[in-house]
Formats: structure tokens, sequence, C-alpha cells
């Protein structure tokens, strides 16, 4: 069997479903394919988020520097951009069950692999500019591999689900990255309190490892591969002229959409500024306000909770309270965000009050995410090129992720007090909060302004 043959989309089965079955089969396939994407999905966040944990740990051991974190953070954004472009438009044509599966699998490896170079580094000693080349190489690597997660759990509400539902589906999805970043950040920190910052890695390699094995068991490809109708039949929609188009051919017509352009450039500052938080989050915590390790974890964590309630019910908010109006939550979530994000960075305040300020952050922000990077995309453009259009959010996104990440990390180590102990040095935040501020304000104000343009395109 060649790779085309193992990857490619499914052929429809030739055994049929009794009539009389279809609509029960039909169900619980759909609700299995549905929570097994998503589910794994989330742990493939603990596979792309091991980095951010360990930060703290490394810089104080004097392993790597915060610029080195920052490149090699911005290893896998970058990668992850240009993944999720290519993969966006493969996984069109794909196997979404193998396809999935294969890159958390080798995403858990990698991890494994950075774990035990990190256990050799502490017995027989690996230069620091060796681990940083070796990390940053790894990195990238497991950039390209978590490229395979989005796009196919994405697909699979396009296969399985009508389109009335999938603006509420869509939102559950899209929680799955903060039920990552919570497990990250708390049991990964607790992990990496106790027994180093080695066993983060290996941790979520055995995250992934599960995360692997849930795909393959309950992930389903189409309906038609099962035996099943169409879900347009299914569901009784109305078919679409661009059903009747090829897939390459509806694909170039989304590439050619300006509305596609004005989203991905919204969802770039809405990434520096969801990244911002969860990759640096937890060593501002630690330095700015004088938080332990296990402290900071917890708050970044926790926030993430509002984030899965602030995806989830975003799909049902615009779909069912603002009757699939795009706008206003994104007015209004856009505008929480700013405000959020402004107190957790400028203002004091106890463990219990960061939470609330963080966590204020995370509900509108998942909300915002939800709403302009999938929704507003999905909108404007025909269900054959559902992968197609978030490869090129993507794209754009995770560049400037990466970006952040880079210019963070610089940011950061330019407006640093050193002193003769390195744990002992004096940060100052102000520069970056400015530059994580900024793009939080440009991030909604960008698909505000031009919605009603995009939709007249359509």
């Amino acid at each position: 069997m060649s790779l085309y043959s193992f990857y490619r989309i499914s052929k429809p089965s030739a055994d049929k479903v009794p009539d009389d079955a279809v609509r029960d089969v039909y169900k619980s396939l759909r609700r299995k394919t549905f929570w097994g994407a998503t589910i794994a999905y989330s742990l493939y966040y603990v596979c792309r988020l091991s980095l951010s944990v360990v930060k703290q740990p490394l810089i104080d051991s004097e392993l790597l520097t915060a610029g080195q974190l920052g490149i090699i953070g911005s290893a896998l954004l970058f990668v992850y951009a240009v993944g999720k472009f290519m993969n966006g438009f493969i996984a069109d044509y794909c196997n979404i069950r193998r396809f999935m599966a294969t890159g958390l699998a080798v995403s858990a490896v990698i991890n494994l692999i950075m774990g035990v170079l990190g256990f050799i580094t502490s017995s027989i000693g690996i230069a620091s500019i060796a681990l940083f080349i070796s990390f940053a190489i790894l990195w990238g690597i497991n950039g390209w591999m978590q490229s395979m997660g989005s796009p196919p759990g994405i697909i699979n509400l396009s296969r399985w689900f009508p389109m009335n539902k999938r603006g509420t589906y869509y939102g559950i999805f899209s929680a799955s990255p903060y039920l990552g970043e919570f497990l990250s950040f708390i049991v990964i920190g607790a992990i990496v309190g106790t027994f180093g910052w080695q066993s983060g890695f290996i941790f979520s390699a055995a995250a992934g490892v599960a995360g692997t094995l849930i795909i393959l068991f309950f992930v389903s490809d189409t309906p038609e591969s099962k035996g099943l109708p169409s879900v347009q039949v299914l569901s009784s929609e109305e078919p679409r002229k661009e059903d009747r188009m090829r897939t390459v051919e509806v694909q170039k017509t989304v590439l050619k959409h300006p509305g596609i352009w004005v989203i991905s450039a919204a969802s770039a500052f809405i990434y520096i500024t969801k990244y911002a938080v969860a990759g640096w989050g937890v060593l501002f915590l630690q330095k700015e306000k004088l938080f332990s390790l296990e402290e900071a974890s917890q708050i970044i964590a926790f926030s993430a909770i509002f984030g899965v309630l602030g995806t989830v019910t975003a799909g049902w908010l615009s779909d069912s309270v603002f009757r699939s109006d795009r706008i206003k939550p994104a007015i209004l979530s856009g505008i929480l965000s700013f405000v959020s994000l402004a107190l957790f960075l400028f203002s004091d305040g106890s463990y219990i009050v960061n939470i609330l300020y963080i966590s204020l952050f995370s509900l509108s922000i998942g909300v915002l995410y939800c709403i302009v990077a999938g929704l507003m995309a999905v909108d404007i453009v025909p269900r054959k090129a559902t992968g197609a259009a978030l490869g090129i959010v993507g794209i754009s996104s995770y560049i400037a992720a990466g970006i952040q990440d880079i210019a963070s990390g610089y940011l950061i180590d330019g407006n640093m007090q050193k002193t003769t102990e390195i744990a002992d040095a004096v940060y100052n935040f102000t520069p970056v909060s400015v530059f994580w501020l900024t793009a939080a304000l440009i991030s909604f104000l960008l698909p505000v302004l031009n919605w009603k343009k995009m939709m007249k395109n359509q």
C-alpha cells in the first residue's frame, strides 16, 4: 500500500447500513468521532505546551536563555504555520483518522526524545549550544506534526455535521486547546516542580500516546465509509453550486477571497496575545509578580477553564442569541480581552485576583478566537474548502505567533538587569506588555470594521 492510498479519503463502503438503522448508527458514529477528535486535539496541545512550563527551570539552570527559548518556541510556530497551510489543503483529500493519528504519534516521540536528552544533559553533560540546536530542530519538527491536528479535527465537522449545528459544535471543539492548556499547566507544572523539567516532556509523550489511541479507536473518516449516506442527504440540506465542483477548483476560489485575508490578519493578532500569555505567562508571574512555579502554573491553568467556557459558548451565542450575527460577540469579547489583559499586565494583586484577570482574558479571547479565526472563515467559504480556508488563516496566525515568541524573548532579555546569579536578575516587562496589548486592540478592530464588506464578496 502506497502512502497516497493509505492517507487518501476513504471510499464509500460496499456494505450499506439498513434504512431503519441509519439514524441511530449515524448519531453514534458522529458522537464518537466528534468527541474522539476533540479529546485527542486537547492532548495535541499537551505535546505542544510542554516547553512553556519548563522555561524558568531552563533559564535558572543557565542551560538556555529567554532569547534562545524564544527562538526554539518560534521554530515550532513558523513550521506549524507552513504546515497548517499545506496540511489544510491536503487534509481536504485525506482520511482524517489516519492523518490526525500520525501527527500526534510523532509529536509524542519528539517530546520523549527531548526528555531523554534532558536526562543525558543532567548525567553526563551536553554543551548549552548543542542542547539549544537539538531542541530547536526537534521543536521545529514538532511544529509540522502539530499542524496535522487541527485541519482533520475541523474537517470532521464538515463531514459529519449539518450546517445548522456547525457553530455550536465548532465552539465545543475550539475549547480543546484550553483543555490541553489546563492539563499542561496543572499536571505538567506539578510534575516539573516535583521531578524536574525533563519529566515534563516524558509526561507529555505519554499523553500523546493516549491521544493517538483515542483517535484510532473512536474517530471515523466519513459517513459514506461506514455505509451511511452523506451528511447532506442525512440532514436534507439543499446542495450548493460548489458541491458539484472539484475540490481543487473550490480551493482556488477561496484563495482569491479578500475576506479570508482580512480574517487571517485579525487572527494573527489574536494569536500574538493568545500565545504570549500561554508561552510567557508563567515566567511573567514568576519574575514580575514573584509567584512560585506552582502558583504561576496554576494561575495560567485555571484561566484555561474560562477559555473552554468562552469557546464552548461562542458558537451557541452567535447562532442562537445573536442569530448568526458574528459582529456583536466579536466587539464585546474584543473589548473585554483588551481590558482584562491590561489589568493582568499592569496592576498588582493577589493569587485570586490574578486568576480573575487572566480568566476574564481567557474567556473573552476564547470567544474572539472562535468567532473570528473559525466561524467567520467557514461562514464565507464552501464546505469542500473548509481545510483550505483554515490553512490560510492558520499560516498567518502562526507566523505572527512565531514572530511574537522571538520578539517577546528578546524584549524580555533586552530589558533585564543581570546579576551574578541569573535567578536573581531584575526583569522589566513594560515594553513587551505594550506589544501584547497593541495586538489585542487590533485583533478585534480589523474584522469588525471590515465584516460587511467581506460578506458582500461572498
